[in-house]
This record gives C-alpha cells, sequence and structure tokens, in this order.
C-alpha cells in the first residue's frame, strides 16, 4: 500500500510535464485578420485547457503584429509555432499569413495591440478573454 501511495504522490508532482501532449489535429481554429487599423475579430474568447490554432491574416498591404505578452507567456506553445512569435507578438508583412497552436492556462483578459507607429492609437487593438 505505501508503495501505491508513493507512486500516486510521483504522479501529482510530475504536475504539467508529465500531461499528455494536445492532438494539434483537433485543435479549434480562430482567425485573426489583421486589417488597416483593426484587428477583426477585436475581443477573441477562449477557454483554458482547449487547444487552438490561431490563424493570423494580414489582408493589408503593409506589415502589422499582433502584441500579446502577457497572454503568450502564460500559454503552453506548440513547438512548431514557437517561431512564429517573437517577444511575445506575431509580425506580419502585408498579405502573409501564420499559425499559431497553443493551450491557454490561465484565465483572465489579455490587451493586444499592434506596435507600429500610431497603430494603436488609430483603433488596432483588443482583448483575448479566456474563460
Amino acid at each position: 500500500m505505501r508503495s501505491l501511495s508513493l507512486a500516486v504522490c510521483g504522479l501529482l508532482l510530475a504536475g504539467p510535464g508529465f500531461a499528455q501532449s494536445p492532438n494539434w489535429l483537433n485543435a479549434r481554429t480562430i482567425e485573426i485578420d489583421m486589417k488597416n487599423f483593426a484587428f477583426v475579430p477585436a475581443t477573441i474568447t477562449l477557454q483554458r485547457g482547449v487547444p487552438y490554432r490561431l490563424r493570423f491574416v494580414n489582408t493589408a498591404g503593409g506589415g502589422h503584429n499582433f502584441v500579446a505578452k502577457a497572454f503568450f507567456q502564460q500559454a503552453s506553445i506548440a513547438p512548431a509555432s514557437r517561431s512564429t512569435i517573437n517577444k511575445g507578438e506575431v509580425d506580419l508583412g502585408g498579405g502573409e499569413s501564420g499559425d499559431v497552436r497553443l493551450v491557454v492556462n490561465r484565465i483572465g483578459t489579455y490587451d493586444v495591440h499592434c506596435s507600429h507607429f500610431m497603430h494603436s492609437i488609430f483603433g488596432m487593438k483588443g482583448k483575448i478573454v479566456v474563460r
């Protein structure tokens, strides 16, 4: 009985690193359009613990980025998507697109914006709400 208790304690202490990796083929896809001075949708609602594929599409002629440092820091990012995020942002040139596969770990509301000159002042900002 003691060895069974020790085994259970070991599994509990192993924490998230012991958990199965998400099935990315079944990830929910959310498209985020990066237009001139707007993210569509401006508010993204996600559920904690669910795998998502965030599909970023820059429909504008010039570059835009999606800055969400606190959001990306708390998420578990798929290894293949890590190169799409640089210092908490997804940066795309005009007409480009990119995917980020992730699982959100914390409930909360996270601000997002485009850090290109004057873009957020003209309205290129939004929120991610995690329930």
